[in-house]
């Protein structure tokens, strides 16, 4: 006769059997990031979502639209210019993706000044990389920045006994930074050789935060002249509204004939300086 229900022994599990515990930033059901580089971000481009480039495209329309019919008074002939709308996610895209390297930048460099200083107090690396998450942390509460998500996967990483040399290099591949891939080189490099690593870090930590310093006083300083170059972009627009609503009998040679090449040639040439200011202020710190 078999035992009773309650007089049977719990099925043993094995030591492969035992629920293990999750490394934080590794979500049940999603793609793992020890596994390949497949579900990481890629910080050199941009992908926007379909219903905000449709938004983009139809608010890029439509704005021709109106300069179309600011410069020619006519119902139809606008319409050419709508297509250009298409332009728009693009000139949306590159903004955004300009701003997300940039808050990337500055993470960066708060990650160094949290590891140089937690070398310096005597932690090993593995757990320097863990206090600079808790200090990222604290300066984003929320933790939508893109360096505290990195410093995750590195950690995550950590726990599945990759090195973290590897994992740098794979983040500075990924994030396609000059100052990055320097730190992950002599990261590496200190490492292989049993070097000062924490003088090593901290002087790398000092360079590259200076480097970032100056980059930052030079965007500030063109920012006035960025907005001074968009100030004279829509100078003649306002000034063709003004005078259409102010004098339109003295506009009025410019809807018809000879006034729509005109027009056009003036159209023209506002998008020529829209692209020739848009390549001088383009500097790349």
């Amino acid at each position: 006769m078999s035992d009773p229900p309650w007089k049977k022994k719990p099925k043993q599990r094995s030591v492969n059997q035992l629920p293990r515990a999750r490394p934080e930033g590794l979500m049940p059901g999603k793609p793992q990031p020890v596994a390949g580089n497949s579900a990481l971000p890629d910080y050199q481009t941009y992908a926007l979502h379909p219903r905000l480039k449709l938004l983009a495209t139809m608010l890029g329309g439509i704005g021709l639209y109106a300069v179309g019919y600011l410069f020619y008074h006519r119902l139809l002939l606008p319409l050419l210019l709508v297509p250009g709308g298409a332009y728009a996610p693009r000139v949306l895209r590159d903004y955004l993706l300009q701003r997300r390297r940039a808050a990337l930048t500055q993470q960066f460099k708060q990650t160094l000044f949290s590891l140089s200083s937690s070398l310096s107090a005597g932690r090993s690396v593995e757990n320097a990389f863990r206090e600079a998450v808790v200090d990222l942390r604290m300066l984003d509460p929320d933790g939508r920045g893109d360096m505290a998500k990195e410093l995750g996967i590195i950690c995550a990483r950590m726990e599945f006994g990759q090195p973290v040399e590897e994992a740098l290099h794979d983040f500075s591949k990924r994030a396609g930074m000059e100052d990055v891939e320097r730190f992950a080189d002599v990261f590496s490099v200190c490492k292989r050789t049993g070097g000062d690593l924490v003088e090593v870090v901290r002087h790398t930590s000092s360079i590259i935060g200076e480097k970032l310093e100056i980059q930052q006083e030079i965007s500030v300083a063109i920012a006035q002249k960025k907005f001074e170059a968009k100030a004279m972009l829509a100078a003649p627009l306002a000034m063709v509204m003004f005078m259409s609503l102010t004098a339109g009998d003295y506009m009025e040679p410019m809807y018809t004939g000879m006034g729509i090449v005109i027009s056009t040639l003036a159209l023209a040439g506002l998008v020529l300086c829209y692209r020739w200011t848009s390549k001088i202020m383009d500097i790349s710190l």
